[in-house]
Parts: C-alpha cells; structure tokens; sequence
C-alpha cells in the first residue's frame, strides 16, 4: 500500500520523518459542525504517558485531573470577523476575502477570491451579513503569496469595521465555512482579550467562566500569553519530507510577570499545562535558549521529531487534521504510538472531532 503499512487507521512503517507517517482515515460524520449547549461538557481523553494508558473524562472534570500548584496557561488571542463577502464596485462581480492583519499605517493585507483578473486600484464594496452593502476596499498592490494590500474607505480601525461587516472565519469543514450568528460567540474563548487571529485557539474554547473559577478553588493557577493564529494553520503540509516544510510565522508574546510565574510553579513542582498547540508554540519559542524568558515577535517553530520540549509538561489539545503540523506537534510532545492509539481509540469512540469538537489531555 502506498505510504506504507495500515495500522489502527493510521498509514505507519516509516521514517517519522516523513509526513505519511501522520495520515488517518476519518469518518466524516466525526467531524464536529456545531459547538455543544455547554462548552465544559465537551468529552475529554487522558493521556497518561507514564502509564501508557487511556481513560475517558470530561473537560468540566479538570479540576480533579490536575493538581494544585499546576498552571494552565491560556492564549488570550481574540479572532476577528475575517472572512469577507463583497462585490467588486465597478462590475458587480462576486468578490470574497480573508483579513490577515493591518499596520500601523491602515494598511490591510487580505487574501482575495473572485472570477476574472484583479488590478491595483479597483474598489471592492463589502457586504455585511445581513446583505447590505457596508464600507469599500481599495486594492492598491498585490504582494507575495497572492496576498493584497488594501485600504479601507473608513476612519474605524480595521477590528471595528471587521466586527460589523465580517464575518466568523469558521474553517471549510464547518459548514462549509457559512457561519451562523451563533458562532460570533462560540468561536471565541470566554477570556479572549486581544484582536489578531484568523482562527481559534481551539483548546481554550471548552472553558467556561465558572470552570475557570473552579480550577482557581482547586489551587490550578491560570498563566495568559497571546499567540495571534495565521492564515498558515488552514495550510496542509504540501511536502513529503519535513525537514522541507516552510513553516508560517505567527506573533505572539509573553511578559516578564508571566515568565517569573512559571519559574515559580515549576521550582514547587507544579505543572505548566499549556492550553493549546498555540500556547505550546509560545512556550517553547521563548524557551529555546534553554530557559524560559520573555518573548515577543514572530515565531515559525515547527515542532517535529526529534524534538526536546523546555517549556510545556501537559498538554490540552483538540483532535487535529491528518498530515497537519499540528498533529505532527501533539503525537511529538505525547509519544508517537501512544498518540496513534489515542486518535484510534476515539474513532471507535465518536469522539468528535476538530475545531467544534472534543479534547485530549496529555500529563
């Protein structure tokens, strides 16, 4: 069979590698299209790496699986309504785009789909999610990559006018990337504080208030840092070695205080836990000196075999696509045969699957 032997739904017999070693067979009807009523009550399998084992929880039990002294820490990125509808002035041809960030100047970069050629200069009019026409868009270059850049006809700032006239960038395989009003709110952690992502750190979005409140009573701290997710994450790895992969920039950062407070957890035997393959980026990129220190710009650490982690010593996760570098992360930082069995071990439980679905905690 092409890409190796077949084990437990997973194409295995090859060099870690290689990027056939992360491909699995999925039933689509795992993967998950809503979010449930209650975002606790998302299932939870726990990884227990010392003991080589599996059993089935619940997020809301958290604070029974970690002990006191242990820090989650939590990526408080926020995610803008980036996904956006219009039509191009001149022609009335249908236009979609995708905001990717705005400098200090205004300018917008953002990813454009339309039929026909696009030229510097042309106005695009965008449409709100009720279907009225809202603010325009000037193209003005087209850089690297098929990115533009823009100005919008507006004196908002680009988060401002994004919240009126986007819309939520659910990923393609949520409904097809339609949002509906909902996900304004779901697709959104309770403790996001600061725009920049173009999807979401989805691990944090099983938390509640009144769990997080819990986790404090149980004696779990609660570390933030901020990791601005990209457009890189929606990109499947397009090479079979990994060593070849170009892995995307994202920016993120993390202070001082909150440095000195993971010092102070891991010197009383607390566990950092990071929320997220994001928050998993963030650690280890400003621990790649050997110590944890603070840390602010952009980081393309791609974590792959053989990787030594500094930072991070659990580790909650979504399930992730197959052949994704997240996946390559998770099965790195949990063991790759255990991991293999994990993912195996929720398809044959309906576990649910991806940005809307259930976790995995990894101790």
């Amino acid at each position: 069979m092409k890409g190796g032997c077949l084990k437990d739904g997973f194409r295995g017999c090859l060099p870690m590698s290689e990027l056939s070693q992360y491909d699995y067979e999925l039933p689509p009807g795992l993967i998950a299209q809503s979010p449930l009523a209650r975002r606790a009550d998302a299932r939870l399998m726990v990884v227990d790496r010392r003991t080589n084992s599996l059993s089935h929880r619940h997020v809301r039990d958290l604070p029974d699986l970690l002990a006191p002294g242990d820090c989650l820490v939590l990526n408080e990125t926020r995610v803008a309504a980036a996904r956006l509808v219009g039509r191009r002035t001149a022609t009335d041809g249908r236009w979609e785009g995708l905001f990717l960030s705005a400098d200090s100047d205004g300018h917008w970069r953002l990813l454009c789909k339309t039929r026909g050629k696009l030229a510097a200069g042309e106005s695009v009019t965008l449409i709100d999610r009720f279907g009225v026409d809202d603010a325009e868009l000037e193209l003005l270059e087209k850089l690297a990559g098929g990115v533009w850049r823009a100005r919008a006809k507006s004196s908002e700032s680009a988060f401002e006018l994004l919240e009126r006239a986007g819309r939520v960038p659910l990923p393609h395989y949520i409904r097809g990337g339609e949002m509906r009003d909902s996900d304004r709110e779901r697709y959104q952690t309770v403790y996001a504080r600061h725009w920049g992502s173009v999807a979401a750190p989805t691990a944090g979005l099983h938390f509640t208030s009144e769990l997080l409140e819990r986790l404090v009573a149980a004696g779990i701290a609660q570390a933030k840092l901020t990791l601005h997710v990209g457009i890189g994450t929606f990109r499947p790895i397009a090479v079979e070695m990994l060593a070849e992969h170009p892995m995307h920039r994202e920016w993120g950062g993390i202070d001082a205080s909150t440095v000195e407070q993971l010092r102070q957890c891991r010197a009383a035997a607390g566990r950092i836990v990071a929320v997220g393959t994001t928050s998993t980026r963030v650690l280890e990129t400003a621990a790649q000196a050997g110590e944890l220190l603070a840390w602010s710009g952009e980081t393309d650490l791609f974590i792959r075999p053989p990787y030594r982690f500094r930072a991070v010593d659990g580790l909650l996760t979504n399930f992730h696509l197959p052949r994704s570098s997240l996946l390559v992360l998770v099965r790195t930082f949990g063991g790759d045969e255990l991991i293999r069995k994990a993912y195996a071990e929720a398809i044959r439980e309906s576990y649910r699957f991806y940005s809307y679905g259930d976790a995995m905690l990894i101790l």
